[in-house]
């Protein structure tokens, strides 16, 4: 956990529609900025994007299976290849991490806890992988892999940018989404494992359901929101 004091308490936004990519990565530039400078409150930003790839800091070009079926958006953020689309809350975390624990690995496990603790109200047992990033599903009932373990499928992928310990990026959750869209890419560098949604795993919440149980739960590890 990385609770901050109260005052004052982080920002809370949902923008309607879709949000372009780009419009969002400049806005939280800007944004991540002016918090570090002390002249705006620390805020959580959930969005929607139109369909798109995104390759983080880490992206291998061999890991873009299908570069014609979505628009491919070179990222900032750390990690691979990853999905955006309707039906999947984008969290977008600006924080100072000067106020909690400058500490990237503890930030990185923070958000995992947090949703976690999110889907835990939804119904959904989300877990976190000592070595692989982001939140997963224990899939029992799906084929074992080659080397007789349980199959994984992921939920919602992490990924960060932290300047002078401002946080820009953060998570995206599958609630509803195309998860066909994930055939074009190996998702976050992994392969063997899945991608799932909570429609997938036939838990029928809504966006603002998920709002709310973030919303809930983010107090826990970052501190109050207003």
């Amino acid at each position: 956990m990385l609770p901050a004091p109260g005052t004052p308490p982080v920002a809370w936004e949902i923008s309607p529609g879709l949000t372009g990519y780009d419009a969002a990565v400049a806005r939280m530039e800007e944004t991540a900025e002016a918090i570090r400078a002390g002249r705006r409150k620390e805020c959580v930003w959930l969005v929607e994007h139109p369909a798109l790839y995104t390759a983080g800091t880490s992206a291998r070009d061999a890991d873009l299976v299908d570069a014609d079926r979505l628009p491919v958006i070179r990222s900032g953020r750390g990690g691979q290849f990853t999905y955006h689309g309707p039906g999947q809350r984008v969290v977008y975390a600006m924080l100072d991490l000067t106020r909690r624990r400058q500490d990237v690995r503890a930030y990185v496990a923070a958000l995992e806890d947090w949703i976690v603790a999110a889907l835990g109200e939804l119904g959904v047992r989300g877990e976190r992988r000592a070595d692989r990033v982001g939140v997963w599903v224990a899939r029992p009932d799906k084929p074992r892999l080659a080397n007789g373990e349980v199959r994984d499928d992921k939920i919602a992928a992490i990924g960060i940018r932290i300047r002078r310990w401002a946080t820009l990026h953060g998570a995206a959750i599958n609630v509803t989404p195309d998860l066909s869209h994930y055939e074009g890419i190996v998702a976050c560098g992994v392969s063997g494992h899945g991608v799932t949604s909570l429609a997938d795993l036939g838990i029928a919440a809504t966006m603002a359901d998920v709002d709310a149980a973030l919303r809930r739960t983010f107090p826990r590890y970052f501190g109050p929101t207003g």
